[in-house]
């Protein structure tokens, strides 16, 4: 049982997936054969003779199922106990179910939409869960009951799927789901608490509230299916009743297979259990699709616009940008569902007959060629956007890309295929939508590892078998022969759809195939154990270790938690920062591991910032090594400034400390009193330097990142005008500093008097070395016979002053007298090095914390002396100075 749950567990977007379209095939099966007898001539037919009465009658009775919908939040809030002005509730509640009614993904979309309504109004994430159970609860209310009182008034027996229910069988059934639904009410007005599961808690409600619940629901679905009823000519009143259990017994089986939409399910339940006319009921059921589903999802997205520009009302010269700015809050979500109903309406459109007025004008414009080639083409175009709508949902920019391309491609095939200027309308103004909020979709994820959920695959296979079966059903008169498929005429449109049906087949084929063949997703970086991490930089040496706090690394710790090293993996590649940390007899097993994981997930290793211990791995991995840079490094042992080398930097401090400068260290527990002021600082630093803060390699300035460190202060009087965060390991081997940020008004040499004192300082605490970072592309030989990497780099640390300091920056650190040890870059060879390289900076350059451990500070193996804390921090690339 448990392999069999685990077998489950492993493969459920699979089996999800694998359900839908079982169900989808079952309801299409009972489709084809319930309407074997209609033709598309017939159905068109009765679908032009509808009136503008009824029309209208069907709107007012939808108008009146989604007031009546809107009231299931409303009850809901008071029954948990947050009620909410109705009108919130009335967004929330009409919003949610004309996306989840139209795409099924009730938890994506419909659930998205309350997310974001309630959450602006007050309430958090169990609250809203607990609406959607007691809204569903009030759903099920109803439905059920609706389903009883129309089994207790029907007459006459019940066939469905070769099962005859006898009217006395459906009296009986009918009476016991009253009753049940009785027994419910009661149960609620006499409870005296709320449900529990686990940690959470539904409340029930009173007796008053259930009643009340039940009623709403009765006229939510009454209307709902009398918007339909209205939809049939001549149906009688007599046969209401078999009509509403239709309807309902239709809703049950869409909502029970969670068929997106129930597109298919819903229909032949309803043509099943339906009395009467079959060509009649299935053309209401095809206009209550557009009036029910269509209609209310395009004013809910007007709706969901309107709010999103009155939360950010301004002055009418602003109104522009701050629609776009409202527009941009909702675009992934209402984008996403528009992008996959336009896929759709291209490939339903594939699938009909298309008008010979419009064919005929056509003829004199476009060559039969061109109009062969574009009716495949744009039902290629509505496969490719139901494929993309998850993406835009995510906010991948690929997604955005492609989604506006396909837009645009997909209005001028629409065009040329047959004059459809209402779809070529369309395709343009969501294309226009989309690049106006373009804002939104930022993520630089790659478009080939956009992960597709069963439910959006479910989706794309219900569109995709709902419009072969409509070209079918339209196409059901012509005899199939086999040279069908290679006619080409001006009215040949049964073999243009068999064709762009064959080109919809081998995309989905194509896309199914090239995604098997790529990358698998690779396992989820493994949890450590706080203390251990911290354990584990505490016996370290080197201050670039403990880049661990800067709460954006991963960390593979070895078999006997002694050491570790840091990573984090960008595109394919796996960057890991730095030397491993900790034991070096476990170096090796680590190295080889993360190597091992790179290798499975198809990605690339590069080793950044490595010393030469690391070297020998590195090339015993069959990685390509070259030189980064060298790093300055002061031994504090035989620190002294009264030497000729130091003379420049002993009269800048001397200077310095003339013009007023003092020098003072703030332990790590006094940072808070001086955060504000720090801030300050560190603002008028970047933006007199035009820097933006950077990550992984780097420190950044943030409250609860500094909180870790004492800082070291350059002040004027009381006033601070620079400071540093200092780097400490815990075993006094190194420090070093992080941020170095001034005041424009700052005294000339100022950066100078804080290295000088800092430097003084960790030698009277007992540090052994002062690392000043690393000089970038220092120490390369750019000789005629060197590697042609070497040569560039040479050159461009010669002569790149221009672009940036590389030369002053080891010009400066010179003047402290260090000694330089190398840092080496180890990686793929070729190209794959400068796609790492790529990703790398990437990385620093747009830092975005994931949800890792991160180590706990200040763990301290003896008490520092004179009451500093032991904080530790790594060192940057380089100083900002």
């Amino acid at each position: 049982m448990d392999k069999l749950l685990a077998a489950a567990a492993r493969y459920r977007v699979a089996l999800s997936v694998a359900l839908v379209l079982l169900l989808v095939a079952l309801g299409f099966t009972a489709m084809e054969e319930l309407t074997r007898h209609l033709s598309y001539a017939e159905v068109r037919g009765v679908l032009h003779a509808m009136t503008v009465p009824q029309i209208v009658a069907a709107m007012t009775f939808t108008a009146l199922s989604y007031l009546a919908l809107t009231l299931y939040d409303a009850l809901a809030l008071r029954v948990i106990g947050r009620p909410l002005p109705w009108r919130t509730a009335a967004l929330a509640s009409f919003t949610s179910y004309t996306l989840s009614h139209n795409l099924g993904l009730s938890l994506v979309t419909g659930g998205s939409a309350r997310y974001r309504i309630y959450t602006a109004a007050g309430l958090d994430g169990p609250d809203i869960a607990r609406v959607i159970g007691v809204a569903s609860a009030t759903f099920w209310s109803g439905i059920i009951t609706v389903a009883g009182a129309a089994l207790l008034a029907r007459s006459d027996a019940i066939s469905l799927a070769g099962v005859t229910l006898s009217p006395a069988l459906s009296h009986v059934m009918g009476a016991a789901i009253l009753a049940t639904a009785a027994a419910l009410v009661l149960l609620c007005a006499h409870s005296n608490g709320p449900l529990r599961w686990h940690r959470f808690s539904l409340p029930l409600p009173s007796g008053r509230q259930a009643l009340a619940q039940i009623g709403v629901a009765l006229i939510d679905v009454t209307a709902a299916a009398a918007a339909l009823f209205v939809l049939m000519p001549g149906a009688s009143l007599h046969l209401l009743p078999s009509f509403v259990l239709a309807y309902a017994l239709g809703i049950v089986a869409a909502v029970v297979t969670h068929v997106p939409g129930g597109i298919g399910v819903f229909e032949a339940v309803v043509l099943a259990v339906l009395p009467g006319d079959r060509v009649t009921a299935f053309a209401a059921l095809v206009a209550y699709r557009l009036i029910y589903y269509l209609l209310p999802l395009a004013v809910s997205v007007v709706m969901l616009a309107v709010r999103e520009v009155a939360r950010r009302r301004t002055l009418s010269l602003r109104l522009l940008r701050e629609g776009r700015a409202a527009a941009t809050g909702i675009a992934p979500l209402v984008l996403s569902a528009a992008t996959f109903i336009g896929g759709a309406m291209l490939l339903l459109s594939g699938s009909l007959p298309s008008l010979k007025g419009r064919m005929g004008m056509l003829s004199h414009i476009a060559p039969l060629p061109f109009i062969e080639a574009s009716h495949i083409a744009a039902s290629l175009v509505g496969t490719g956007l139901l494929l993309l709508a998850p993406g835009l949902y995510r906010r991948l920019d690929g997604a955005f890309v492609a989604t506006r391309a396909l837009l645009i491609a997909g209005a001028i095939f629409s065009l040329v295929k047959g004059i459809d200027y209402e779809e070529a309308t369309a395709c343009l103004m969501l294309a226009a939508l989309l690049h106006w909020t373009r804002a939104a979709f930022y993520r630089r994820t790659a478009l080939t590892q956009m992960p597709l959920s069963g439910a959006w695959l479910g989706a794309v296979a219900v569109v995709v078998a709902s419009a072969t079966w409509a070209g079918f059903f339209a196409y059901r008169q012509i005899p199939y022969q086999d040279d069908l498929w290679w006619r080409f005429a001006l009215r040949g449109d049964a073999p243009r759809f068999l064709r762009a049906t064959l080109g919809v087949a081998v995309l989905l084929a194509g896309v199914a195939i090239w995604r098997w063949m790529g990358p698998a997703p690779s396992a989820p970086d493994i949890a450590c154990d706080p203390g251990k991490v911290s354990d584990i930089l505490a016996r370290g040496r080197r201050t670039d270790a403990l880049l661990a706090l800067t709460g954006d690394k991963n960390f593979l710790l070895s078999e006997r938690g002694t050491a570790m090293l840091m990573y984090r993996r960008r595109g394919a590649s796996w960057i890991v920062m730095g030397d491993p940390v900790g034991e070096q007899s476990e170096w090796p097993d680590l190295l080889w591991r993360i190597r091992d994981l790179a290798d499975a997930a198809q990605g690339r290793l590069l080793l950044y910032q490595i010393t030469p211990p690391v070297l020998d791995l590195a090339i015993g991995m069959g990685l390509h090594v070259i030189k980064y840079g060298e790093e300055a490094v002061v031994d504090l042992r035989e620190l002294t400034f009264e030497t000729p080398r130091m003379r420049s930097v002993r009269k800048a401090e001397r200077a310095a400390a003339r013009r007023g400068l003092t020098f003072r260290i703030v332990p790590a527990s006094g940072g808070p009193a001086i955060i504000d002021e720090l801030r300050v600082v560190s603002d008028e630093w970047a933006a007199a330097k035009g820097h933006a803060e950077k990550g992984f390699s780097l420190g950044r300035f943030d409250a609860d990142y500094l909180s870790h460190f004492d800082v070291a202060l350059a002040m004027v009087d009381d006033r601070i005008v620079a400071f540093a965060n200092l780097w400490l390991t815990a075993n006094r081997a190194e420090a070093s500093v992080d941020l170095m940020r001034h005041r424009d008004d700052a005294p000339s040499g100022t950066m100078d008097f804080l290295f000088v004192h800092v430097m003084q300082w960790a030698r009277e605490q007992g540090y052994e070395r002062f690392s000043l970072g690393i000089a970038p592309l220092s120490g390369i030989a750019g000789r005629r016979l060197a590697p042609a990497w070497a040569r560039a780099a040479a050159l461009v640390f010669q002569h790149g002053e221009r672009f940036y300091g590389f030369r002053g920056l080891r010009t400066y650190k010179e003047k402290f007298a260090p000694d330089w040890e190398p840092r080496y870059i180890a990686g793929p060879r070729g190209l794959g090095l400068v796609q790492a390289l790529r990703d790398l900076s990437r990385l620093i350059g747009q830092p975005s914390p994931v949800p890792v451990i991160a180590p706990a500070a200040k763990r301290r193996e003896a008490e520092p002396p004179k009451g500093q804390n032991s904080a530790v921090h790594p060192r940057p690339v380089m100083l900002a100075v």
